[in-house]
């Protein structure tokens, strides 16, 4: 087999959003609210648990019964991902109210994530070798200025994105229309991504498909080399 286009997650596999309390902070500083340092760290340590960043951490407990429903579908618009991450930012205490919007806000900005360390260099290899590159993302939001700004919009030939076609992985759906964009078969083609349930979806499409590790950006120096070695 022949590895014709490599589709890739965003979140965790690609790129990785700052952490918890940088993006808390980034929001105070903006808004000119100071916290008291203790109290700004334990503010963003149940900001992390109720699992209110996305890209960040899933929620460590249950949640509330008004937002379990939308959050089981809140990729497939931009109104229900906001509307399901904000509402579980609520939980937490803040020191003004507009700042749970904020928060989501800073979030969808180019500055509120980093790529991984060989991201650059697997996609430019990617690239040389002629193989095609779609990013598949479960995301609630236009993800592409991301990308220019990192000067990885180049690499990219196609973005399926849920919140654009009402979709969310692991629906097949959401991957055929990947594999249609890029013009290359279900079977000639390897889906990356760090979700085993979301992206795994892929495989019963007929898709190849690699798991990396959602780590830090610093604690993750490799991890996308492997799928070079894997396109045969």
């Amino acid at each position: 087999m022949t590895i014709k286009g490599v589709l890739f997650d965003f979140s965790g596999t690609l790129f990785r959003i700052e952490p918890t309390e940088s993006w808390l902070r980034a929001i105070l500083t903006e808004a000119h609210i100071s916290l008291p340092e203790p109290e700004l760290l334990r503010t963003a340590e149940r900001l992390e648990a109720v699992g209110a960043q996305a890209g960040g951490a899933p929620p460590a407990e249950p949640l509330p019964e008004d937002l379990a429903a939308l959050w089981a579908v809140r990729d497939r618009s931009s109104e229900a991902h906001r509307a399901a991450f904000t509402g579980v930012s609520r939980q937490v205490p803040l020191p003004d109210p507009r700042l749970h919007d904020a928060l989501y806000d800073r979030h969808m900005t180019p500055a509120a994530w980093q790529p991984y360390p060989d991201t650059a260099e697997v996609l430019g290899a990617l690239r040389e070798r002629g193989v095609a590159v779609g990013v598949v993302s479960n995301i609630g939001w236009d993800l592409r200025p991301v990308f220019r700004e990192h000067g990885l919009d180049p690499y990219v030939d196609t973005y399926l994105l849920s919140y654009e076609h009402g979709v969310q992985k692991p629906d097949t759906r959401l991957f055929a229309l990947a594999c249609d964009a890029l013009a290359v078969a279900p079977q000639d083609t390897l889906m990356v991504g760090d979700d085993r349930r979301a992206d795994g979806g892929a495989a019963d499409l007929g898709c190849t498909v690699h798991f990396v590790d959602h780590r830090p950006v610093t604690e993750r120096p490799d991890g996308l080399r492997p799928v070079l070695d894997l396109l045969g």
